[in-house]
């Protein structure tokens, strides 16, 4: 039947009989048709020979199906009018030769190819099979989780510009964060650089090429900041006030001067109390090379009462099943408990630390190995004295002036010690 197919004929329509199919063929764009199944299925489609091929007309599906009859005053699934629009185009197609199934399926596999190809699809990628090898996985990936992702998500990674990456770089200056802008440099080049040897995504050259970190964050000046004496007493009774983990974790960053990541992810494994040691293995060191910390009794006491989990880490808010991560939040609750204190950093704690150990005449070769440096020049390759003996003096020596600093009143806080460093 042929005819100038109106909502109303839509509206109207009823199952087919049993073992039957009403078609309507629509005058106003001859090829489209609407077809009813006795189970009262609704559905627009075509249907024409493609040019050039001797074979039977093929039929092309429109839109989506409904069911019959349509509730009374609910719009139409698939418009009229959008239907014979794209009938139009497909019946275009058709006389080119062109067959519209085949078609939508080379723009369904563009547009996952292209999916699969936005910058966070690939940093995805990126993470999993290189950022997650690096002892800095986590901070990586939680830089580019929460800077690089949001900024580029959606892009096509070949599309991303030198003027996106100076762009992004340069807000981030703006913000107060010239340091946090060429940690996002160094990564962004690592990731460009990994993209290209891989050969899938069509970057012919890295946009982070010609882009100097001094240029946009400002030539980096080291930092120098040691906390006084009044500051580590305003510091160690603020953290009093605050629970696990925040009050022993940042206790343990003072006492031992290891960097944050290498106490946030302590493992009981690592920590034999009786002997009053903590092996930090080697995979966990930015030296790549396993570090023994010989524990003062003020850690060993903070460890020993901290609660065991079924999970392997000291510090942890998930049953020490992952390490604590978020730095900026516990740094955020340390600071509102001592708003006197102003302009510190967590690393600033390592370089008291280490300050310490040289007003406690500690010799600078074995105050540098307790922080976790390797020996330079001559001396690593001469010198395989681990110094184990005058470490432990040392920690004791820079925990017995911290105590007696941050409480002088409590005598217990003082370790005899065997002889001078």
């Amino acid at each position: 039947m042929k005819t100038l197919i109106t909502d109303r004929t839509l509206r109207g329509l009823k199952p087919a009989p049993s073992g039957k199919r009403t078609v309507i063929w629509d005058t106003a764009v001859p090829g489209l048709c609407v077809r009813v199944t006795d189970k009262g299925t609704a559905s627009f489609s075509i249907m024409r020979r493609l040019k050039g091929k001797n074979e039977n007309p093929i039929r092309r599906v429109i839109g989506v199906a409904w069911q019959v009859p349509f509730p009374a005053g609910q719009p139409l699934p698939f418009p009229l009018a959008e239907a014979r629009e794209d009938a139009r185009a497909m019946l275009l197609n058709m006389s080119r030769g062109i067959d519209p199934k085949v078609k939508e399926a080379a723009q369904r596999e563009a547009e996952a190819m292209a999916a699969q190809e936005t910058f966070a699809a690939v940093a995805e990628q990126f993470i999993e099979k290189h950022v997650s090898k690096l002892r800095t996985s986590r901070e990586v990936e939680a830089a580019i989780r929460r800077e690089l992702i949001p900024a580029f998500g959606k892009k096509p990674v070949a599309s991303i510009t030198r003027r996106d990456i100076v762009h992004l770089l340069e807000a981030v200056v703006e913000s107060g964060r010239p340091y946090v802008a060429r940690h996002l440099l160094a990564y962004l080049s690592k990731f460009f650089v990994w993209a290209i040897a891989r050969d899938r995504y069509g970057i012919g050259a890295s946009p982070c090429a010609g882009i100097k970190a001094a240029d946009i964050a400002g030539q980096l000046k080291p930092r120098q900041r040691v906390l006084t004496d009044g500051e580590l007493t305003a510091l160690w009774q603020a953290i009093a006030g605050l629970s696990y983990p925040v009050a022993p974790f940042v206790r343990l960053l003072l006492l031992t001067g290891q960097r944050l990541r290498e106490v946030a992810e302590m493992t009981w494994d690592e920590v034999d109390l009786d002997k009053r040691l903590w092996t930090i293995p080697a995979e966990r060191m930015k030296a790549e090379a396993s570090h023994v910390v010989p524990l003062p009794p003020a850690a060993v006491e903070i460890l020993a009462s901290l609660p065991r989990w079924h999970g392997k880490y000291v510090f942890s808010t998930t049953g020490g099943a992952r390490p604590i991560a978020n730095f900026s939040g516990i740094k955020e609750k340390v600071d509102s408990f001592m708003p006197g204190v102003a302009d510190w950093r967590f690393h600033d704690l390592r370089r008291t630390m280490r300050t310490g150990l040289s007003a406690s005449r500690v010799p600078d070769i074995v105050a540098e190995l307790c922080i976790g440096h390797t020996q330079k020049g001559l001396h690593k390759t001469y010198d395989q004295h681990a110094y184990l003996d005058e470490r432990r003096h040392a920690f004791d020596a820079w925990a017995n002036r911290l105590m007696l600093i941050v409480e002088p009143g409590n005598a217990s806080n003082v370790i005899p010690l065997a002889g001078r460093v």
